[in-house]
Order: C-alpha cells, then structure tokens, then sequence
C-alpha cells in the first residue's frame, strides 16, 4: 500500500497577466501556497518515505520568492503555468510526485499532475 506525502511551504511573489480575459490585470502580489504530493511505496528503517526537511529544502530553492513572476518566467504567471512550472522542476529530483497545487489566495488555485 502507498503513502502520498504532503509537503507545504508559502512565498510572496507579484505577478500580472498577460492576455487577462477580464477587467485590466494591474500589477499585484501574493502570498502564494505550494503544496507538494509524493507517492512512496516503501519507509526507511526510521518509518519515513522521503524526508520532510530535505523536500522544504528544496522547496526553498526553487521557490520565486519576493520576485516579479512576470520577470522569472517567459510565460504569463497564472496560478495554472506556475503549478506546472513547479511540478517539472520537482519532478527532476522526486521522480515520484504525483501532483503540485498552487494557491495564489486561500480560495483559489490550481493543480498540477500527469495522467
């Protein structure tokens, strides 16, 4: 039976979109959530699958925090293309992530995972 490991971790980051549907999009920024899910079949002699430390670690690496999205990547920075961006980048070193969900509010995200 497999476990799916969580792991959350928070940035602020500005952000505004391109190509938005609705009213103008001006510049604005958020506290964004990130949560991390990986999928283990098996725990090492101290009852973990993955090391929660080492996941936020690398969380902290990655993360765009305290930038201009609008500057760190060459896509619009929707919740849905950072959710992706975020899963390619973790699936390079846990190959088993099942799924990436990406909170620009508390209410409203995105989430990404291959079928």
């Amino acid at each position: 039976m497999p476990w799916l490991l969580r792991v959350k971790k928070k940035f602020n980051a500005a952000h505004f979109l391109t190509n938005y549907h609705g009213k103008p999009e001006p510049l604005h920024g958020h506290t964004w959530a990130v949560e991390v899910f990986l999928k283990v079949h098996t725990l090492d002699e101290g009852g973990m699958g993955e090391d929660f430390v080492e996941i936020s670690k690398f969380l902290d690496e990655i993360l765009p925090d305290y930038k201009l999205l609008n500057e760190v990547f060459d896509f619009s920075p929707s919740a849905e293309n950072v959710a992706k961006w975020l899963y390619e980048r973790v699936k390079e070193r846990y190959p088993t992530v099942q799924k990436v969900v990406v909170w620009e509010t508390e209410d409203c995200g995105a989430e990404y995972f291959e079928v």
